[in-house]
Protein backbone atom coordinates (compact mmCIF):
# COMPACT_ATOMS: atom_id res chain seq x y z
CA UNK A 1 0.00 0.00 0.00
CA UNK A 2 3.06 2.43 0.83
CA UNK A 3 4.12 1.53 -2.40
CA UNK A 4 0.99 2.45 -4.29
CA UNK A 5 1.07 5.51 -2.62
CA UNK A 6 4.54 6.59 -3.16
CA UNK A 7 3.64 5.72 -7.39
CA UNK A 8 0.65 7.94 -7.47
CA UNK A 9 2.11 11.31 -5.85
CA UNK A 10 4.89 10.19 -8.48
CA UNK A 11 2.51 10.20 -10.69
CA UNK A 12 0.69 12.96 -10.02
CA UNK A 13 3.70 14.94 -9.32
CA UNK A 14 5.04 14.37 -13.33
CA UNK A 15 1.43 15.28 -14.81
CA UNK A 16 1.85 18.83 -12.44
CA UNK A 17 4.99 19.42 -13.94
CA UNK A 18 3.65 18.57 -17.21
CA UNK A 19 1.07 21.72 -16.82
CA UNK A 20 3.46 24.03 -16.08
CA UNK A 21 7.14 25.26 -16.58
CA UNK A 22 9.12 27.50 -14.12
CA UNK A 23 11.70 29.60 -16.71
CA UNK A 24 14.58 31.65 -15.08
CA UNK A 25 16.22 33.54 -17.48
CA UNK A 26 19.00 36.26 -16.20
CA UNK A 27 17.30 39.22 -18.10
CA UNK A 28 13.47 38.66 -18.13
CA UNK A 29 13.27 36.71 -14.78
CA UNK A 30 10.95 34.04 -13.38
CA UNK A 31 8.23 33.25 -15.33
CA UNK A 32 5.61 30.48 -14.92
CA UNK A 33 4.29 29.16 -18.30
CA UNK A 34 0.84 27.34 -17.79
CA UNK A 35 -0.93 27.85 -21.34
CA UNK A 36 -0.61 23.97 -22.71
CA UNK A 37 0.38 24.52 -26.18
CA UNK A 38 3.74 26.07 -24.68
CA UNK A 39 4.30 23.89 -22.29
CA UNK A 40 3.97 20.89 -24.66
CA UNK A 41 6.54 22.81 -27.27
CA UNK A 42 8.62 23.46 -24.65
CA UNK A 43 9.28 20.05 -23.11
CA UNK A 44 9.25 18.63 -26.86
CA UNK A 45 12.25 17.27 -27.92
CA UNK A 46 12.71 19.44 -31.04
CA UNK A 47 12.79 22.47 -29.05
CA UNK A 48 14.99 20.77 -26.00
CA UNK A 49 17.58 19.42 -28.48
CA UNK A 50 18.28 23.71 -29.24
CA UNK A 51 19.84 23.28 -25.21
CA UNK A 52 23.18 21.91 -27.23
CA UNK A 53 23.44 24.15 -29.77
CA UNK A 54 24.99 27.03 -29.47
CA UNK A 55 24.04 30.77 -30.37
CA UNK A 56 27.42 31.96 -32.51
CA UNK A 57 27.55 28.74 -33.96
CA UNK A 58 31.80 29.16 -32.83
CA UNK A 59 32.43 26.63 -29.85
CA UNK A 60 33.40 28.74 -27.26
CA UNK A 61 37.16 27.76 -27.16
CA UNK A 62 37.46 29.41 -30.38
CA UNK A 63 35.86 32.80 -29.93
CA UNK A 64 36.28 35.57 -27.58
CA UNK A 65 32.39 36.23 -26.95
CA UNK A 66 30.39 34.46 -24.30
CA UNK A 67 28.02 31.97 -25.75
CA UNK A 68 24.55 30.86 -24.65
CA UNK A 69 22.23 28.36 -26.20
CA UNK A 70 19.89 28.60 -29.06
CA UNK A 71 17.31 27.28 -26.59
CA UNK A 72 18.08 30.49 -23.99
CA UNK A 73 17.78 32.77 -27.14
CA UNK A 74 14.48 30.97 -28.28
CA UNK A 75 12.54 30.93 -24.84
CA UNK A 76 13.81 34.87 -24.36
CA UNK A 77 12.13 35.48 -27.65
CA UNK A 78 9.08 34.18 -26.46
CA UNK A 79 9.62 35.68 -22.87
CA UNK A 80 9.75 38.96 -24.89
CA UNK A 81 6.83 38.87 -26.92
CA UNK A 82 4.73 37.82 -23.95
CA UNK A 83 5.78 40.71 -22.21
CA UNK A 84 5.10 42.86 -25.07
CA UNK A 85 1.20 41.94 -25.66
CA UNK A 86 1.77 39.75 -28.61
CA UNK A 87 -0.79 37.14 -29.68
CA UNK A 88 -0.38 33.59 -28.39
CA UNK A 89 -0.10 32.71 -32.17
CA UNK A 90 2.63 34.75 -32.76
CA UNK A 91 4.53 33.69 -29.38
CA UNK A 92 4.14 29.96 -30.39
CA UNK A 93 6.03 31.36 -33.66
CA UNK A 94 8.82 33.16 -31.28
CA UNK A 95 9.62 30.46 -29.69
CA UNK A 96 9.62 28.30 -32.36
CA UNK A 97 11.06 30.44 -35.10
CA UNK A 98 15.08 28.48 -34.30
CA UNK A 99 14.17 24.84 -34.06
CA UNK A 100 15.42 24.23 -37.72
CA UNK A 101 19.10 25.24 -36.74
CA UNK A 102 21.52 22.21 -36.51
CA UNK A 103 24.41 21.96 -34.87
CA UNK A 104 26.84 24.90 -35.37
CA UNK A 105 24.35 27.55 -35.88
CA UNK A 106 24.98 29.71 -38.90
CA UNK A 107 28.25 28.19 -39.56
CA UNK A 108 26.73 25.44 -41.25
CA UNK A 109 25.66 27.72 -43.79
CA UNK A 110 29.41 28.23 -44.46
CA UNK A 111 30.06 24.21 -44.23
CA UNK A 112 27.13 23.25 -47.23
CA UNK A 113 27.97 26.11 -49.03
CA UNK A 114 30.47 29.05 -49.31
CA UNK A 115 28.65 31.83 -47.88
CA UNK A 116 31.64 34.21 -49.30
CA UNK A 117 30.77 33.85 -52.38
CA UNK A 118 26.99 34.96 -51.70
CA UNK A 119 26.67 37.84 -49.97
CA UNK A 120 27.73 36.09 -46.58
CA UNK A 121 23.79 34.67 -47.10
CA UNK A 122 23.49 32.30 -43.77
CA UNK A 123 19.58 32.16 -44.48
CA UNK A 124 19.45 28.11 -45.90
CA UNK A 125 18.13 27.13 -42.45
CA UNK A 126 15.49 29.49 -42.18
CA UNK A 127 14.78 28.57 -46.05
CA UNK A 128 14.06 25.11 -44.47
CA UNK A 129 12.37 25.93 -41.57
CA UNK A 130 9.48 24.90 -42.68
CA UNK A 131 10.06 21.77 -43.84
CA UNK A 132 12.14 21.14 -41.00
CA UNK A 133 8.93 21.33 -38.71
CA UNK A 134 7.14 19.04 -40.80
CA UNK A 135 9.20 16.53 -40.01
CA UNK A 136 9.32 16.60 -36.37
CA UNK A 137 6.56 16.09 -33.74
CA UNK A 138 5.27 20.05 -33.61
CA UNK A 139 2.82 19.50 -36.04
CA UNK A 140 0.76 17.03 -33.75
CA UNK A 141 1.03 19.61 -31.46
CA UNK A 142 -0.25 22.49 -33.63
CA UNK A 143 -3.27 21.22 -34.83
CA UNK A 144 -4.27 19.64 -31.64
CA UNK A 145 -4.42 23.49 -30.22
CA UNK A 146 -5.73 24.53 -33.12
CA UNK A 147 -2.36 26.13 -34.80
CA UNK A 148 -1.52 26.13 -38.58
CA UNK A 149 1.95 24.95 -39.14
CA UNK A 150 2.16 26.99 -42.38
CA UNK A 151 0.72 30.33 -40.26
CA UNK A 152 3.43 30.00 -37.26
CA UNK A 153 6.47 29.50 -40.31
CA UNK A 154 6.26 32.33 -41.83
CA UNK A 155 7.91 34.59 -40.30
CA UNK A 156 5.81 37.22 -42.49
CA UNK A 157 2.52 36.98 -40.69
CA UNK A 158 4.68 38.29 -37.59
CA UNK A 159 5.79 42.03 -37.06
CA UNK A 160 7.17 41.78 -33.54
CA UNK A 161 8.92 38.83 -33.88
CA UNK A 162 10.72 39.73 -37.39
CA UNK A 163 11.36 43.15 -39.29
CA UNK A 164 14.33 44.36 -41.22
CA UNK A 165 17.23 46.27 -39.79
CA UNK A 166 17.09 48.41 -38.47
CA UNK A 167 13.62 48.19 -37.39
CA UNK A 168 12.99 46.28 -33.71
CA UNK A 169 12.32 42.85 -33.71
CA UNK A 170 11.94 40.39 -30.73
CA UNK A 171 14.70 38.24 -32.27
CA UNK A 172 17.33 40.77 -33.01
CA UNK A 173 16.48 42.05 -29.30
CA UNK A 174 16.93 39.42 -27.98
CA UNK A 175 20.11 38.13 -28.98
CA UNK A 176 21.78 41.46 -28.84
CA UNK A 177 21.04 42.53 -25.19
CA UNK A 178 22.12 38.63 -24.52
CA UNK A 179 25.54 39.82 -25.36
CA UNK A 180 25.29 43.31 -23.78
CA UNK A 181 25.92 43.86 -19.79
CA UNK A 182 23.38 42.82 -17.74
CA UNK A 183 22.83 46.68 -16.41
CA UNK A 184 22.01 47.68 -20.04
CA UNK A 185 20.07 45.05 -21.18
CA UNK A 186 17.89 44.91 -18.23
CA UNK A 187 17.16 48.97 -19.01
CA UNK A 188 16.44 48.42 -22.89
CA UNK A 189 14.08 45.98 -21.66
CA UNK A 190 12.26 47.47 -19.50
CA UNK A 191 11.98 50.45 -21.63
CA UNK A 192 10.59 48.58 -24.81
CA UNK A 193 7.04 49.02 -25.58
CA UNK A 194 4.87 48.81 -29.01
CA UNK A 195 3.29 51.64 -30.83
CA UNK A 196 1.04 51.31 -33.65
CA UNK A 197 2.55 47.11 -34.26
CA UNK A 198 6.15 48.48 -33.99
CA UNK A 199 8.54 47.38 -30.98
CA UNK A 200 10.11 51.25 -29.88
CA UNK A 201 11.96 52.46 -27.27
CA UNK A 202 10.31 54.37 -24.81
CA UNK A 203 13.06 57.03 -24.15
CA UNK A 204 15.62 58.61 -26.50
CA UNK A 205 18.72 57.87 -23.70
CA UNK A 206 17.91 54.27 -23.89
CA UNK A 207 17.19 54.34 -27.32
CA UNK A 208 20.96 55.63 -28.02
CA UNK A 209 22.52 53.46 -25.83
CA UNK A 210 20.91 50.46 -27.54
CA UNK A 211 21.80 51.67 -30.62
CA UNK A 212 25.38 52.62 -30.27
CA UNK A 213 26.09 48.99 -28.53
CA UNK A 214 24.26 47.41 -31.21
CA UNK A 215 26.24 49.00 -33.45
CA UNK A 216 29.93 47.97 -31.71
CA UNK A 217 29.13 44.37 -31.62
CA UNK A 218 28.02 44.58 -35.39
CA UNK A 219 31.53 45.68 -36.16
CA UNK A 220 34.14 44.60 -33.75
CA UNK A 221 32.06 41.15 -32.88
CA UNK A 222 29.42 39.89 -35.26
CA UNK A 223 30.56 41.04 -38.69
CA UNK A 224 34.37 41.61 -37.97
CA UNK A 225 36.85 40.05 -40.21
CA UNK A 226 38.25 37.75 -36.72
CA UNK A 227 34.08 36.14 -37.16
CA UNK A 228 34.35 36.39 -40.55
CA UNK A 229 37.79 34.39 -40.42
CA UNK A 230 36.77 32.07 -37.77
CA UNK A 231 33.95 30.79 -39.69
CA UNK A 232 35.78 30.42 -42.90
CA UNK A 233 37.98 28.34 -41.75
CA UNK A 234 36.43 26.16 -39.18
CA UNK A 235 33.42 25.54 -41.68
Amino acid sequence: FHHYIVMKNWIKMKEQLREKILVQDRIYGEIEIHEPVLVELINSAVVQRLRGINQLGVPDEFHWLKNFSRYEHSIGVFLLLKNLGASKEEQVAGLLHDVSHRALSHMYDWVVGDATKHGNNEEMQDEGHEEFVRNSDIPEILERYGYSVEIITDYHNFQLLEKDIPDLCADRIDYSIRQMPLELATEIYKNLGVVSGQIVCRDFGTAGRFARVFLQLQVNDWGSYQTSVRYYHLA
